[in-house]
């Protein structure tokens, strides 16, 4: 069963969230942490991993990210509170 991933990095300051979403979370969290993307996670430094969910199917991750993405900042910091009240960067979860 293949896992596809919706995630939020903040920067260290938790000034800047981003809502992405991928199938290999691993190969892409050293992508933006390595600021090999070239992208608003580079240009801004938000390379921490605060919160990640998996679903089993492609369209369930585009349309869970596209929700998430739809939320305002207050919504999305409840969602890492709920499982990551410290804000830890759970990359050496994945």
């Amino acid at each position: 069963m293949d896992k596809h991933y919706v995630y939020i990095l903040t920067n260290k300051n938790h000034t800047t969230l981003y809502v992405g979403r991928s199938k290999q979370l691993k190969q892409r969290l050293v992508q933006h942490k390595n600021n090999s993307l070239k992208s608003f996670t580079g240009k801004y430094n938000v390379t921490k991993l605060v919160y990640f969910e998996t679903t089993k199917y492609v369209n369930n991750s585009i349309k869970r990210e596209k929700q998430i993405k739809k939320w305002n900042r207050e919504w999305k910091i409840n969602l890492i509170n709920s499982l990551n009240p410290d804000w830890k960067d759970l990359s050496e979860y994945i």
